[in-house]
């Protein structure tokens, strides 16, 4: 009895411990995951779908808080990008800073978006006026790509930049 006791104390420890060397052993490579970041203030600014897609999962849940807007899946993505290209122009997003956790499942960017409004977009009328605001995206990632993109910026400031509130 005390030999079955002890064979699966090991047992059970080798199990464990192989699991643990396994977790402790897989590496998460967060400079890729910033290099995602930066490349999102990139393929925004270059006014190119096709620029800011394949740094999305093809299920992405990608969500401007501002607008309340939730598109689902590269389609959505895809046409929402469009109509803010459509929308904008001089379009421009400046990466102010950029956070990845540790673990890689996680990550933010804080950014400055300059352009002009010539086109309404729902809700807000183009007044073609230059605007600055700031603003951030909290993001999750899998397997290399952000499969979450929740956007939040500064709807009062671009409000008064445009003209439409004082």
């Amino acid at each position: 009895m005390r030999q079955n006791v002890t064979i699966l104390i090991v047992l059970v420890g080798l199990l464990t411990g192989c699991g643990t060397a396994r977790r402790a052993g897989a590496h998460v490579d967060t400079a890729a995951l910033e290099r995602v970041l930066d490349q999102w203030a990139t393929a925004w600014s270059s006014g190119d779908p096709d620029r800011l897609l394949p740094l999305f999962a093809d299920d992405v849940q990608y969500e401007d808080v501002t607008f309340g807007a939730v598109n689902k899946g590269k389609s959505a993505l895809r046409d929402f990008a469009a109509a803010v290209f459509e929308s904008f122009a001089d379009l421009r997003f400046e990466s102010r800073s950029r956070f990845v956790a540790a673990d890689g499942r996680s990550g933010s960017i804080e950014w400055v978006w300059r352009g002009r409004q010539i086109r309404d977009f729902p809700g807000l009328p183009a007044t073609n006026k230059p605007f600055e605001v700031r603003g951030a995206a909290v993001v999750e990632f899998r397997d290399g790509k952000i499969a979450r993109n929740s956007d939040y910026w500064d709807l009062a400031t671009y409000l008064k930049q445009v003209g439409l509130a004082k």
